[in-house]
């Protein structure tokens, strides 16, 4: 799918795309301090670690920090002089890596669901090492991989641009995008996922150093060699938070997570990050009661998305989350509501009904993402709440 560039639209209200993500090495700045992001090897965090962090973020950043939709667990609020030694304790931890080149590269989104003996970790570890280590290809800062091997694929809606599913003993590799990929040995699989980013690299996907590879194959198709064997059709969808096999899950409501509440989990078991902005506690039946987790399928939390807004970020023309949480109760079960401060719709770039903030009210997106042109502009609260019902009752269900 076309989504519209944010940078295209709106140009009385000019944003700045960055490329890039925040890391641990490679901080982001922003309104309120640093962005610090960690991206944990195969997406979890030990009880040891998951403690240590919680006590970081009392320490050097904003007690709250925030779990992104591409399964990393970030700091905001982090004091330019504060950096060194948080740096340096997440490094100690195995959370952050040595360079910033090689954590740039380390983007694997890992499905949660795996129970002992699945190949899931294992795969995800040798796929991240061989991405952070030497003579690993070049590609752009948003390029990402998916390691979705359980029974049925459940990331597809997840960002990534090489995805690795399960197909039979072995492993299927395709470009995202594509309805055919190449089935290898699981052993395989992390150099065939390099050598097809190698095809992107080669074929032109990045010519100026950004890129994406379901962008690349509009223009450009997949060679024969990659084109073998069939992607699976029939992706499960992302399960409800609650018990699951390997532990329970529990949503956060805009990826909110108090430091407090993740010492808390911790106690309970390991965890695992989620691109759903959930965290699955290993080996744990049930869970606390926390106000800051959602633990039901029907809490209306779950269909709202916002972005950090203002004053926090400097692109946000307004505050997000309070209207976000305002909001919640109007959208319907089935349905999506997009909160942002700005066009580049950071917290949910996949169509919904979308509200933008804006210098001179609220823009309304009856259907498309926040850089798409609003069907009501300027629009106060009770207007657009009028406006919002009328939306939800013409949309169709997710």
């Amino acid at each position: 799918m076309n989504l519209p560039d944010p940078t295209a639209l709106r140009g009385e209200n000019p944003v700045t795309v960055k490329g890039w993500c925040p890391g641990a090495v490679r901080p982001m700045a922003a309104s309120d301090g640093l962005v610090v992001r960690i991206r944990p090897p195969a997406g979890r965090l030990s009880r040891a670690q998951a403690s240590a962090v919680a006590a970081l973020a009392e320490r050097y950043a904003h007690p709250v920090l925030e779990l992104t939709n591409r399964a990393h667990l970030q700091l905001r609020g982090v004091a330019p002089a504060q950096h060194a030694p948080l740096l340096d304790a997440l490094q100690r931890l195995g959370l952050a890596d040595a360079d910033a080149a090689g954590e740039a590269r380390r983007n694997v989104q890992v499905q949660p669901l795996w129970t002992d003996g699945d190949i899931t970790p294992g795969l995800a570890l040798a796929l991240s090492e061989r991405l952070a280590g030497d003579g690993a290809p070049a590609l752009p800062a948003k390029f990402g991989f998916v390691v979705d091997t359980g029974p049925q694929p459940c990331l597809r809606g997840a960002y990534a641009d090489i995805r690795l599913e399960r197909h039979g003993a072995g492993v299927l590799v395709h470009a995202d995008g594509a309805d055919h990929g190449v089935a290898v040995p699981v052993a395989q699989a992390p150099a065939c996922a390099l050598a097809l980013a190698d095809w992107f690299l080669a074929a032109g996907g990045a010519p100026t150093g950004r890129g994406r590879m379901a962008a690349l194959l509009q223009r450009q198709p997949l060679p024969a060699a990659w084109r073998q064997t069939p992607v699976a059709a029939a992706p499960a969808a992302p399960p409800h938070p609650g018990p699951q096999a390997a532990g329970f899950l529990a949503g956060l409501a805009f990826g909110l997570l108090p430091a407090h509440t993740l010492a808390v989990l911790a106690e309970h078991g390991a965890l695992r990050l989620t691109p759903w902005r959930a965290l699955l506690v290993e080996g744990a039946r049930h869970l606390p009661a926390l106000p800051e987790l959602v633990c039901t399928a029907d809490d209306a939390r779950l269909r709202v998305a916002a972005c950090t807004g203002a004053p926090g970020c400097e692109q946000a023309a307004g505050p997000t989350r309070s209207l976000a949480r305002e909001l919640a109760a109007l959208v319907p079960p089935g349905q999506r509501l997009h909160v942002s401060g700005c066009p580049k719709g950071c917290a949910h770039p996949q169509p919904a009904v979308t509200v933008v903030t804006t210098p001179g009210g609220l823009d309304l997106v009856r259907w498309g993402t926040a850089a798409s042109q609003p069907a009501f502009q300027g629009l106060d609260r009770p207007t657009l709440t009028t406006h919002l019902h009328e939306s939800f009752a013409h949309a169709a269900p997710l």
